[in-house]
Protein backbone atom coordinates (compact mmCIF):
# COMPACT_ATOMS: atom_id res chain seq x y z
CA UNK A 1 0.00 0.00 0.00
CA UNK A 2 2.52 2.24 1.09
CA UNK A 3 4.39 2.06 -2.52
CA UNK A 4 1.34 2.17 -3.99
CA UNK A 5 1.30 5.47 -2.56
CA UNK A 6 4.58 6.19 -3.08
CA UNK A 7 4.59 5.30 -6.98
CA UNK A 8 1.09 7.76 -7.38
CA UNK A 9 3.00 10.68 -5.60
CA UNK A 10 6.74 10.19 -8.08
CA UNK A 11 4.25 9.92 -11.13
CA UNK A 12 1.90 13.00 -9.71
CA UNK A 13 5.57 14.88 -9.86
CA UNK A 14 7.01 14.08 -12.94
CA UNK A 15 3.31 15.14 -14.56
CA UNK A 16 4.10 18.34 -12.68
CA UNK A 17 7.36 18.71 -13.54
CA UNK A 18 6.84 18.22 -17.45
CA UNK A 19 3.96 20.52 -17.66
CA UNK A 20 6.27 23.73 -15.86
CA UNK A 21 8.83 22.57 -18.52
CA UNK A 22 6.57 22.97 -21.50
CA UNK A 23 5.55 26.10 -20.24
CA UNK A 24 9.03 26.86 -19.51
CA UNK A 25 9.50 26.16 -23.31
CA UNK A 26 7.03 28.00 -24.55
CA UNK A 27 8.84 31.43 -26.28
CA UNK A 28 8.10 34.41 -24.91
CA UNK A 29 5.72 36.98 -25.80
CA UNK A 30 7.37 39.03 -29.39
CA UNK A 31 5.67 42.04 -28.84
CA UNK A 32 7.22 42.36 -25.07
CA UNK A 33 10.50 40.83 -25.66
CA UNK A 34 11.36 43.93 -28.62
CA UNK A 35 9.96 46.63 -26.35
CA UNK A 36 11.86 45.60 -23.51
CA UNK A 37 15.29 45.11 -26.13
CA UNK A 38 14.27 48.48 -27.02
CA UNK A 39 14.67 48.23 -30.97
CA UNK A 40 12.89 46.14 -33.72
CA UNK A 41 15.12 44.04 -36.36
CA UNK A 42 13.97 44.38 -39.78
CA UNK A 43 14.87 42.46 -42.58
CA UNK A 44 14.80 43.97 -45.92
CA UNK A 45 16.29 43.65 -49.21
CA UNK A 46 19.57 45.91 -50.43
CA UNK A 47 18.89 45.36 -53.98
CA UNK A 48 15.31 46.33 -54.71
CA UNK A 49 14.86 49.48 -55.90
CA UNK A 50 12.74 51.35 -54.65
CA UNK A 51 11.38 49.40 -51.69
CA UNK A 52 15.14 48.65 -50.19
CA UNK A 53 18.47 49.83 -51.70
CA UNK A 54 21.89 50.94 -51.19
CA UNK A 55 21.98 54.44 -52.69
CA UNK A 56 25.40 55.84 -54.24
CA UNK A 57 26.16 57.43 -51.01
CA UNK A 58 26.35 53.87 -49.71
CA UNK A 59 22.70 54.61 -47.22
CA UNK A 60 20.08 52.11 -47.13
CA UNK A 61 16.70 53.89 -48.20
CA UNK A 62 13.67 52.51 -49.76
CA UNK A 63 9.91 52.40 -49.12
CA UNK A 64 10.13 49.01 -46.86
CA UNK A 65 12.65 50.92 -45.09
CA UNK A 66 10.44 53.61 -44.30
CA UNK A 67 7.54 51.50 -43.20
CA UNK A 68 10.45 50.01 -41.01
CA UNK A 69 10.91 53.00 -39.09
CA UNK A 70 7.39 54.24 -38.75
CA UNK A 71 6.98 50.91 -37.28
CA UNK A 72 9.94 51.49 -34.46
CA UNK A 73 8.47 54.71 -34.30
CA UNK A 74 5.00 53.47 -33.49
CA UNK A 75 6.51 50.30 -31.36
CA UNK A 76 9.57 52.15 -29.52
CA UNK A 77 8.88 55.08 -29.32
CA UNK A 78 11.12 56.19 -32.33
CA UNK A 79 11.80 55.66 -35.65
CA UNK A 80 15.76 55.11 -35.14
CA UNK A 81 15.19 52.42 -32.78
CA UNK A 82 15.50 50.07 -35.81
CA UNK A 83 18.44 47.42 -36.65
CA UNK A 84 18.22 46.68 -40.55
CA UNK A 85 19.37 43.34 -41.35
CA UNK A 86 20.17 42.47 -45.02
CA UNK A 87 17.60 39.23 -46.58
CA UNK A 88 17.21 38.09 -50.10
CA UNK A 89 14.55 36.21 -51.74
CA UNK A 90 16.12 32.67 -50.65
CA UNK A 91 16.73 33.49 -47.21
CA UNK A 92 14.41 35.83 -45.79
CA UNK A 93 12.41 32.80 -44.67
CA UNK A 94 14.92 31.21 -42.76
CA UNK A 95 16.40 34.23 -41.16
CA UNK A 96 12.71 35.06 -39.64
CA UNK A 97 12.39 31.58 -37.83
CA UNK A 98 15.80 31.57 -36.99
CA UNK A 99 15.18 34.38 -34.62
CA UNK A 100 17.20 36.68 -36.50
CA UNK A 101 14.97 39.12 -37.37
CA UNK A 102 11.79 40.19 -36.03
CA UNK A 103 9.62 40.72 -38.62
CA UNK A 104 10.59 40.31 -42.88
CA UNK A 105 9.88 43.32 -44.86
CA UNK A 106 10.67 42.77 -48.04
CA UNK A 107 8.56 42.96 -51.05
CA UNK A 108 6.75 39.56 -49.95
CA UNK A 109 3.72 38.77 -51.53
CA UNK A 110 1.30 36.83 -49.62
CA UNK A 111 1.16 32.95 -51.13
CA UNK A 112 -1.02 29.78 -49.19
CA UNK A 113 2.37 27.67 -49.21
CA UNK A 114 3.77 30.90 -47.35
CA UNK A 115 1.31 31.23 -45.23
CA UNK A 116 2.22 27.38 -44.16
CA UNK A 117 5.31 28.68 -42.90
CA UNK A 118 4.75 32.03 -41.73
CA UNK A 119 2.30 34.72 -40.46
CA UNK A 120 1.56 37.59 -42.51
CA UNK A 121 0.48 41.23 -41.57
CA UNK A 122 -2.70 42.61 -43.63
CA UNK A 123 -1.19 44.07 -46.90
CA UNK A 124 0.67 47.24 -47.15
CA UNK A 125 1.02 47.50 -51.22
CA UNK A 126 -0.70 45.55 -54.24
CA UNK A 127 1.83 45.12 -57.18
CA UNK A 128 1.10 42.65 -60.55
CA UNK A 129 3.41 40.55 -61.97
CA UNK A 130 4.97 42.14 -65.31
CA UNK A 131 7.87 41.30 -67.86
CA UNK A 132 10.55 43.72 -68.35
CA UNK A 133 12.37 43.59 -72.19
CA UNK A 134 15.27 45.96 -74.07
CA UNK A 135 13.50 48.38 -76.59
CA UNK A 136 12.74 47.03 -79.74
CA UNK A 137 12.03 43.63 -78.36
CA UNK A 138 9.86 41.47 -80.60
CA UNK A 139 8.27 40.14 -77.08
CA UNK A 140 4.76 42.01 -76.61
CA UNK A 141 2.96 39.48 -74.51
CA UNK A 142 3.58 36.76 -71.99
CA UNK A 143 2.76 34.22 -74.36
CA UNK A 144 5.25 34.97 -77.03
CA UNK A 145 8.26 33.93 -73.69
CA UNK A 146 7.02 30.02 -74.71
CA UNK A 147 10.53 28.72 -75.94
CA UNK A 148 12.22 32.09 -75.04
CA UNK A 149 14.77 32.10 -72.57
CA UNK A 150 13.35 33.96 -69.13
CA UNK A 151 14.77 35.74 -66.20
CA UNK A 152 13.38 35.16 -62.88
CA UNK A 153 14.70 35.66 -59.31
CA UNK A 154 14.80 32.42 -56.99
CA UNK A 155 12.66 32.50 -53.80
CA UNK A 156 9.90 35.07 -55.80
CA UNK A 157 6.70 34.01 -56.87
CA UNK A 158 7.84 35.07 -60.50
CA UNK A 159 8.59 31.55 -61.32
CA UNK A 160 5.38 30.00 -60.33
CA UNK A 161 3.62 32.67 -62.37
CA UNK A 162 5.89 32.67 -65.72
CA UNK A 163 5.20 28.68 -65.54
CA UNK A 164 1.47 29.52 -65.42
CA UNK A 165 1.19 31.82 -68.06
CA UNK A 166 4.17 30.39 -70.55
CA UNK A 167 4.76 27.05 -69.43
CA UNK A 168 7.31 26.17 -72.34
CA UNK A 169 9.48 29.12 -71.11
CA UNK A 170 12.87 28.35 -70.73
CA UNK A 171 13.21 29.58 -66.85
CA UNK A 172 16.67 31.02 -65.92
CA UNK A 173 17.04 31.71 -62.03
CA UNK A 174 19.34 33.98 -60.27
CA UNK A 175 19.68 34.52 -56.67
CA UNK A 176 18.96 38.20 -56.62
CA UNK A 177 18.09 41.39 -58.66
CA UNK A 178 21.22 42.48 -59.37
CA UNK A 179 22.37 39.75 -60.85
CA UNK A 180 19.16 39.11 -62.49
CA UNK A 181 19.06 42.19 -63.77
CA UNK A 182 22.78 42.20 -65.07
CA UNK A 183 21.88 38.55 -66.85
CA UNK A 184 19.28 41.09 -69.36
CA UNK A 185 21.93 43.82 -69.81
CA UNK A 186 24.27 40.99 -70.85
CA UNK A 187 21.56 39.23 -73.39
CA UNK A 188 21.31 36.45 -71.56
CA UNK A 189 17.86 36.25 -71.94
CA UNK A 190 14.95 37.56 -73.58
CA UNK A 191 13.08 38.67 -70.90
CA UNK A 192 12.78 39.48 -67.07
CA UNK A 193 9.63 39.02 -65.08
CA UNK A 194 9.18 40.44 -61.46
CA UNK A 195 6.99 42.52 -59.88
CA UNK A 196 6.35 45.95 -62.03
CA UNK A 197 7.28 47.71 -58.71
CA UNK A 198 10.65 46.49 -58.74
CA UNK A 199 11.25 46.34 -62.43
CA UNK A 200 10.06 50.03 -62.35
CA UNK A 201 13.16 50.53 -59.90
CA UNK A 202 15.59 49.43 -62.96
CA UNK A 203 13.73 51.35 -65.57
CA UNK A 204 14.46 53.89 -63.61
CA UNK A 205 17.63 54.02 -64.45
CA UNK A 206 18.11 52.24 -67.52
CA UNK A 207 15.78 54.20 -70.23
CA UNK A 208 16.80 51.48 -72.68
CA UNK A 209 14.56 48.85 -71.09
CA UNK A 210 10.94 48.44 -71.19
CA UNK A 211 8.00 47.36 -68.91
CA UNK A 212 5.49 45.72 -70.85
CA UNK A 213 2.24 47.30 -70.23
CA UNK A 214 -0.14 43.99 -69.20
CA UNK A 215 -0.12 42.64 -65.61
CA UNK A 216 -0.67 39.26 -64.98
CA UNK A 217 -1.48 38.94 -61.74
CA UNK A 218 -3.09 41.26 -58.27
CA UNK A 219 -0.27 40.81 -55.38
CA UNK A 220 -0.03 42.40 -52.10
CA UNK A 221 3.16 42.75 -50.23
CA UNK A 222 2.83 42.28 -46.48
CA UNK A 223 5.05 41.93 -42.77
CA UNK A 224 5.93 38.30 -42.40
CA UNK A 225 6.54 37.17 -38.62
CA UNK A 226 6.93 34.21 -37.00
CA UNK A 227 3.78 31.59 -36.55
CA UNK A 228 2.82 30.52 -33.33
CA UNK A 229 1.20 32.06 -30.18
CA UNK A 230 4.55 34.33 -29.79
CA UNK A 231 3.47 36.49 -32.08
CA UNK A 232 -0.30 37.20 -31.55
CA UNK A 233 -0.14 40.52 -29.67
CA UNK A 234 2.85 41.54 -32.43
CA UNK A 235 0.08 40.81 -35.60
CA UNK A 236 -2.75 42.77 -33.56
CA UNK A 237 -0.18 45.55 -33.19
CA UNK A 238 1.01 45.57 -36.21
CA UNK A 239 -2.32 45.45 -37.96
CA UNK A 240 -3.50 48.55 -36.14
CA UNK A 241 -0.23 50.73 -37.36
CA UNK A 242 -0.99 49.56 -40.28
CA UNK A 243 -4.95 50.55 -40.33
CA UNK A 244 -3.54 53.82 -38.80
CA UNK A 245 -1.60 54.57 -41.78
CA UNK A 246 -3.86 53.73 -44.29
CA UNK A 247 -6.32 55.84 -42.54
CA UNK A 248 -4.30 59.02 -41.85
CA UNK A 249 -2.42 58.59 -45.41
CA UNK A 250 1.33 57.52 -44.76
CA UNK A 251 1.15 54.47 -47.12
CA UNK A 252 0.21 56.94 -50.26
CA UNK A 253 2.51 59.33 -49.21
CA UNK A 254 4.71 56.83 -48.87
CA UNK A 255 3.56 55.15 -52.40
CA UNK A 256 3.89 59.08 -54.29
CA UNK A 257 7.64 59.78 -52.29
CA UNK A 258 9.06 55.98 -53.93
CA UNK A 259 7.19 54.67 -56.57
CA UNK A 260 5.43 58.09 -58.06
CA UNK A 261 2.93 57.64 -61.13
CA UNK A 262 3.55 59.89 -64.28
CA UNK A 263 1.18 62.86 -62.90
CA UNK A 264 3.42 62.97 -59.29
CA UNK A 265 6.49 62.82 -61.43
CA UNK A 266 4.98 65.79 -63.78
CA UNK A 267 4.07 67.27 -60.33
CA UNK A 268 7.72 66.63 -58.95
CA UNK A 269 9.41 68.16 -62.32
CA UNK A 270 7.49 71.55 -62.03
CA UNK A 271 8.47 72.22 -58.73
CA UNK A 272 11.86 71.37 -59.26
CA UNK A 273 12.04 73.80 -62.02
CA UNK A 274 10.07 76.23 -60.28
CA UNK A 275 13.21 76.06 -57.69
CA UNK A 276 15.41 76.11 -59.96
CA UNK A 277 14.20 79.65 -61.66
Amino acid sequence: MIKRIFLSFLLCTVFLLCGCSKKEEQQPDKLSAIKERGHLIVGVKYDTKPFGFIDKDNVLKGYDVDLARALAGKICGNEKNVVFKQVSPSNRISKLNSGEVDILIATMTITPQREEVVRFSKPYYTVGQAIMVPKGSPIETIANLNGKRTIVVLGTTGEKNLRRFAPEARVLGYRTYEQAFQALKEKRAMAFTSDDTILSGFAQDYPEFIILPQRYTKEGYAIAMQKGESTDSLALDINHILEEMTRDGTLVALKHKWVPSESDKQILSKRLKRQIK
